[in-house]
């Protein structure tokens, strides 16, 4: 992977930190829980794809197709499906299995 994609994603990830670390709905939530008597750490995972484009004979972007495969199935929990719907990401019912 070259340089400028690395810089490219570490900054993704930064402007991704700093939109959750600045959300006074995150810190509310996370208040509430501590004031409940918890110790909290959230850990979210993004997965992030990309392709590298070509450019044809006219200098027009072509993207090369590339086909991404689920890891597999997992449960959702009451407490993962209450998470996600908190944070106002719908999850489709026939994958709650």
């Amino acid at each position: 992977m070259d340089e400028r994609l690395k810089d490219l994603m570490q900054e993704l990830g930064n402007a991704i930190n700093e939109s959750l670390s600045d959300s006074d709905r995150i810190a509310t939530a996370i208040g509430e829980i501590k004031r409940a008597g918890y110790d909290v750490f959230l850990v979210l995972e993004a997965t992030i794809g990309f392709n590298k484009r070509e450019t044809s004979d006219d200098d027009e972007p072509v993207a090369e197709e590339t086909s991404f495969k689920s890891a597999g199935r997992f449960k959702w929990t009451s407490q993962d499906h209450k998470f996600l719907k908190a944070l106002k990401i719908a999850a489709d019912e026939d994958l709650r299995s």
